[in-house]
């Protein structure tokens, strides 16, 4: 493979030449090559996470990194799901997951999650949006569900005005996170999760119980504590410039960039 070689400077949003090399198969794998390569797929990465952190557009990215267009091209391809599969990027997550847990020396599927949803305003360039009455906000909602080491086992965007509950069924029950959470005994979630409904259709479709931590009942049950580790998975992706405001035209452009932000927060710890 013949990559361009030319110095260039670091910038915060960059990990290590060893970090990348956890991902450089997976990515250097997603398409057949047709021809030698001449960009450094370390360097498109490392834009792709400078875009990230700083919350810059795609054309002003800095001149020693590769062209803009070419890293966009690279993220849009990353991020593509055909017929609902996962995309690259979904993958690799999952896969770094696994390798996280294990280091710790855990199984890869957890059986154990958070669940929570955090609405996001839209910029003017967002394509879709609704409005969450509750927290008065207009734009999107983020619903993840996390194990007791804040890592995402299943994640999913919807418009802001789709309820916690909806909104955690359709994440919890996509075709790409129903294997995520296969193994998952327990689900953990606040007041905004209760219902009977709720609960039986998490049981019906993964076999799971679902408990709800009520505010006032915090300093009586001890499990609940745990409810917390969902808030700072959320703080994890606020060192995000670009996850500030929802800026992206597509709901799954949204997704993918919540799921790199997490791609590079388990690339640190390897």
């Amino acid at each position: 493979m013949k990559t361009q070689k030319h110095y260039r400077q670091t910038y915060p949003s960059d990990i290590t030449r060893e970090q990348f090399e956890h991902i450089r198969e997976d990515l250097d794998n997603f398409k057949k090559q047709t021809r030698p390569r001449t960009l450094d797929l370390y360097d498109v990465f490392c834009a792709v996470l400078y875009v990230l952190k700083s919350g810059c557009q795609w054309r002003m990215l800095p001149s020693d990194l590769p062209k803009w267009r070419s890293v966009y091209e690279y993220h849009r391809q990353w991020s593509q799901r055909v017929d609902e599969e996962a995309s690259l990027l979904e993958q690799v997550l999952k896969k770094l997951v696994g390798q996280a847990r294990v280091k710790h020396g855990r199984k890869e599927q957890t059986c154990f999650c958070i669940i929570d949803a955090q609405s996001v305003k839209n910029t003017d360039t967002a394509e879709e949006k609704g409005y969450d009455a509750g927290k008065k906000v207009s734009g999107i909602k983020r619903h993840i569900a996390v194990d007791t080491q804040g890592l995402p086992h299943a994640i999913g965007i919807t418009t802001a005005n789709v309820t916690d509950r909806e909104g955690a069924l359709m994440t919890l029950f996509s075709q790409n996170q129903e294997q995520n959470l296969s193994e998952v005994e327990n689900v953990l979630a606040d007041g905004g999760y209760s219902g009977e409904k709720f609960a039986e259709a998490v049981k019906k479709q993964i076999g799971s119980s679902v408990e709800i931590a009520k505010r006032n009942e915090q300093h009586t049950f001890a499990v609940i504590p745990k409810r917390w580790v969902v808030e700072r998975s959320f703080g994890w992706l606020d060192k995000c410039r670009r996850l500030w405001k929802n800026c992206e035209r597509k709901i799954n452009t949204s997704l993918q960039f919540v799921v790199l932000a997490f791609i590079k927060i388990l690339l640190k710890r390897l």
